[in-house]
């Protein structure tokens, strides 16, 4: 056939009557052939307007097979990428993106279109428009999708939300994918599915590893909870970053990011989970290689009253070179919570040696004002942190639990348990060493 301009309606008009035959004897094959041959005319000749007209017509047909808009549309996204210019490109994909619309046997295809699109307008700067695309298609419930391609793609949905500053939404996105996802043994075999089940689609050649996308979703992790300076849940997202094998075995990549764990697991509220990481972190071989982060990690371990000056005089510099890391700054107000954790560390340290301690000596103590040291200690009984007292006529903290009554009575009823114990072993022994005397002296 030859693509001459006249000759182009003459062509399209014969292959739509074969395909109407085919369509009407119920031959798959043949109407495939038929509405690609189609395309592919529109596409050697360049008309791409006649492409989106013969799309639409083409899968408005009475009684149109599924499978021959699904192979029309897997076809016409073949040319998406040899578009003149980018008009062209957007009008073809919304032409594809309304013909697959509501049609689940090309809902996969429709995803990918989607995603092309949103692409297309994040570059123009529309990343709001590029947001609200992405989110219209819930790939979760697309059985037929690869698991890397739907992660892949949940993942992007994150990221738009979350360069839009849209928080709330960004959470509930990143909760349709589990981190137990990214566990997943990929050296087994592929199961061969059974008849009855949908084959799964192999993924496009651009998405990621499963690995891959773990670092991904982690990082994304560490941008929704460095908005609400969750230290605790960003050093967590870290150490399964550190984790990955590709990490761990590179030590340009895991000496930034196991210092990270060190800084963010200091700028984290005091509690059993930190601990437990700190433990768990000091153990970790690696840490030797950065022996000041050790010590950092050991003085915070320590039950012994930090001096704030000299820990910022030893570590400022290392705070600051943070910048030039992996992941950048701390954050906006992270010196500031590194000298308020210190603050809580110095307390819980005197709380652990004093049952009661005058408001002056413990101010004397945290290297504090009067009125700083009492704010700071309140702000610690509010969290639940510490149990004290503050008798300020007196200014006298008292770090004792009030007792209740019956425990006080539990307690004393204990102590006479033991003490009459002791009465009885001690009468037993005296028993025994009478007969053992006695005997003797018989002989």
């Amino acid at each position: 056939m030859e693509n001459g301009g006249g000759n182009l309606d003459a062509q399209i008009e014969a292959l739509l009557n074969v395909e109407k035959q085919m369509r009407q004897a119920g031959d798959v094959a043949g109407t495939r052939k038929a509405v690609n041959d189609i395309l592919q005319l529109c596409f050697d000749a360049r008309a791409w307007k006649t492409l989106n007209d013969q799309i639409v017509l083409l899968s408005k047909r009475r009684g149109q097979l599924k499978q021959a808009v699904q192979a029309m549309v897997q076809q016409a996204m073949q040319y998406i990428d040899q578009t003149p210019d980018l008009d062209t490109k957007i009008e073809l994909i919304k032409t594809l993106n309304s013909v697959s619309a509501g049609k689940i046997y090309v809902e996969i295809e429709r995803a990918r279109l989607i995603k092309k699109l949103a692409k297309i307008k994040e570059e123009q700067g529309l990343i709001a428009e590029a947001a609200d695309l992405m989110q219209e298609i819930a790939v979760e419930t697309f059985g037929a999708m690869a698991k890397t391609e739907k992660t892949a793609f949940i993942l992007e949905q994150v990221r738009l939300c979350l360069d839009r500053q849209d928080y709330v939404r960004a959470q509930i996105l990143s909760r349709k994918i589990s981190p137990r996802v990214f566990e997943a043994d990929t050296s087994k075999e592929k199961k061969k599915p059974k008849e009855a089940e949908s084959v799964v689609e192999e993924p496009p050649a651009d998405i990621p590893s499963l690995l891959e996308l773990k670092k991904i979703y982690y990082q994304l992790m560490i941008r929704y909870h460095s908005h609400s300076n969750d230290y605790l849940e960003i050093c967590r997202c870290y150490k399964a970053i550190y984790e990955i094998p590709s990490v761990k075995e590179d030590p340009l990549q895991w000496i930034p990011v196991l210092r990270k764990i060190c800084w963010y697991l200091v700028l984290s509220p005091h509690d059993p989970m930190q601990s437990s990481l700190i433990n768990s972190t000091l153990e970790d071989k690696n840490l030797s290689e950065i022996p000041q982060f050790k010590l950092l990690l050991k003085q915070v371990v320590t039950m012994e009253v930090i001096q704030w000056t000299s820990l910022w005089n030893t570590f400022k510099v290392e705070f600051e070179n943070e910048n030039n890391m992996l992941g950048g700054s701390l954050g906006e107000k992270a010196a500031e919570d590194l000298r308020q954790r210190v603050i809580e560390h110095n307390i819980l340290v005197v709380s652990k040696y004093y049952s009661r301690i005058t408001l002056k000596r413990l101010a004397d103590l945290l290297c504090l004002g009067f009125q700083e040291a009492e704010k700071h200690l309140s702000e610690m009984v509010v969290s639940k942190a510490l149990v004290a007292k503050i008798d300020r006529p007196v200014g006298i903290v008292c770090f004792q639990t009030a007792k209740d009554s019956n425990d006080t009575l539990n307690s004393w009823a204990m102590n006479l348990e033991k003490l009459l114990d002791l009465v009885e072993k001690s009468c037993h022994q005296i028993h025994k060493e009478t007969m053992v005397h006695k005997t003797a002296l018989q002989v």
